[in-house]
């Protein structure tokens, strides 16, 4: 499981490799994996100015539904809690009902996923969010609000989870590093970003702005979805992805030949024709497994009893949670003296972590990848998903961000030297959800939905916890006591990378003997 024939050396014969597909151009010697079929519905055939385009309407979708709509109103926090005369700490809990409600409907979400198709879970996110975005702009009371945050909070956990795999259904494996930094970078640094604009847009224009022009984005990208995304979940023949798994015997320099032939000859299809512009624009295209809702709903919590797939989901998880932590006492700490900064003021603050996230997740997209294939050919042309992880080592400074923040900020030191903490901090979450996401898309690709939904739920609900004690827990302590122990767990979660570099291999094979999820009746049947 994971480990496969990227490259060809010396000792792999030409007599089995000869007829794999491979790619182009710079990578015209690497063996394409997944082995796209002859199909031209295979959304690995697609051209690859369709695959840009998807990615791009459904990166839109997250920069909005999850990286915009989940922190629109932090920037705003101290003016809400003055115009409607309530304590910060109500306002801060808006965000995580919001979150709360982003947790529990991942199940949900993702059942619907594997069952029916990811198009039609990101047409219902961002019609979702449209709703909860139009109740917001029209809100004048706290429990219209509310209600506003909780129907928008439908729509984050597609956009923070699937969005992932859908990398895993157009791209090749050489290819998927780029794509997933992409990912991680819209999630961790475009919510920055979007504070930035937001405390503008309050202390310009107010804050019910936020919601209008939300409206209009979210509008937009609906149109776009459904007319330019199409269903990217394929059914594909097991045997294309078998041909290329390494045997034990390959450990030897051999590969399995006769049941090798067997499957090259069974993968062999018709040629079907592609479907019209018109067909793709179906909303619903069938089943894609045979497994109830119930048991499929179920299917995440399932996927934690993989002990890899539980550790992804805590790290992953963990240090994203630590960043928000950050971002809800921002307005605590700065918008009364001795800072006094406006709600424009704050969301300046979050350009430190932009820069930073945005530069971590541009190296990791830049060095995954090449580092992963440079590593493949000094294994002697086998691809191992670990060989994702050694990028992980940089996450420390996560941890040394983390600790800067709540030293300068105890001590009320310049706010452009914590705003800097703030973004190393990003820059370091860049290089542990970046190569961990990846990982788990590699090692582990049947369960990866389950694994992202599993990983969704856990840091929302940290999130919904954080909303109830962070700012009372900073307000009594001050920030160091905090964010040194958040720093520490940071630190020794990256830590822990070392152990699954070097026994994770062995666990796959395990795993795949003794495959929990399989014996459930829950393990999917994706491809590479």
């Amino acid at each position: 499981m994971g480990t496969v024939i990227l490259t060809q050396d010396d000792s792999l014969s030409d007599q089995y490799l000869s007829n794999l597909k491979r790619g182009t151009g710079r990578h015209q010697d690497i063996i394409l994996t997944p082995q796209p079929s002859d199909d031209p519905n295979d959304p690995m055939n697609w051209p690859y100015y369709q695959k840009i385009l998807i990615v791009a309407v459904v990166v839109f979708g997250a920069c909005l539904c999850a990286s915009t709509n989940g922190p629109l109103l932090n920037a705003s926090l101290f003016i809400l809690a003055v115009e409607f005369q309530r304590p910060i700490t109500d306002f801060t809990v808006l965000s995580g009902y919001q979150l709360l409600v982003a947790g529990a409907s991942g199940p949900i979400i993702s059942a619907a996923a594997r069952k029916y198709g990811k198009r039609p879970v990101f047409l219902f996110s961002s019609f979702a969010c449209l709703i909860g975005s139009i109740i917001g702009s029209v809100s004048t009371t706290y429990n219209m609000l509310l209600a506003a945050k909780i129907i928008a909070g439908l729509s984050i956990a597609a956009y923070e989870s699937i969005i992932f795999t859908v990398v895993g259904d157009l791209f090749f494996v050489h290819e998927r590093g780029l794509y997933t930094a992409l990912m991680s970078f819209t999630l961790t640094c475009v919510s920055n970003l979007s504070s930035v604009v937001t405390g503008r847009i309050t202390n310009d224009l107010g804050w019910h702005y936020l919601f209008h022009i939300l409206d209009a984005c979210v509008g937009l990208q609906l149109v776009l979805t459904f007319f330019l995304v199409p269903e990217t979940c394929y059914l594909r023949d097991p045997a294309l992805s078998a041909v290329l798994q390494v045997t034990e015997e390959r450990e030897k320099n051999q590969v399995k030949t006769g049941e090798t032939r067997e499957m090259e000859a069974s993968v062999a299809s018709l040629q079907t024709p592609r479907k019209t512009y018109l067909q793709r624009l179906a909303v619903f295209t069938g089943s894609y497994t045979d497994e109830s809702l119930i048991r499929l709903v179920v299917a995440p919590f399932a996927s934690c009893l993989n002990v890899v797939a539980l550790w992804t989901v805590i790290i992953t998880g963990a240090v994203t949670s630590f960043y928000v932590a950050v971002a809800f006492v921002i307005a605590q700490l700065f918008s009364p003296p001795p800072y006094n900064l406006t709600a424009a003021g704050v969301g300046y603050m979050s350009l430190g972590p932009f820069i930073g996230g945005a530069l971590g997740c541009l190296l990791v997209g830049a060095l995954m990848d090449p580092l992963t294939i440079w590593l493949t050919k000094r294994n002697h042309g086998v691809y191992e998903p670990e060989f994702r992880l050694p990028l992980v080592a940089i996450g420390v400074l996560c941890g040394a961000g983390l600790f800067g923040f709540g030293s300068l900020a105890d001590t009320q030191g310049s706010i452009y030297a914590i705003a800097f903490m703030w973004g190393l901090a990003l820059f370091g979450i860049s290089f542990i959800v970046g190569p961990c996401s990846a990982y788990a898309i590699d090692a582990y690709r049947s369960i990866s939905d389950e694994i992202f939904i599993a990983n969704i739920m856990f840091k929302n609900f940290l999130f919904y916890g954080y909303s109830y004690f962070v700012n009372n827990w900073t307000a009594s302590a001050g920030t160091a006591p905090v964010f040194y122990t958040f720093g520490g767990i940071a630190f020794g979660l990256t830590a822990t990378t070392v152990i699954v570099y070097i026994f994770g291999k062995q666990y796959r094979a395990f795993w795949a003997r003794h495959n929990l999820m399989d014996k459930l009746g829950m393990e999917g049947r994706l491809g590479m």
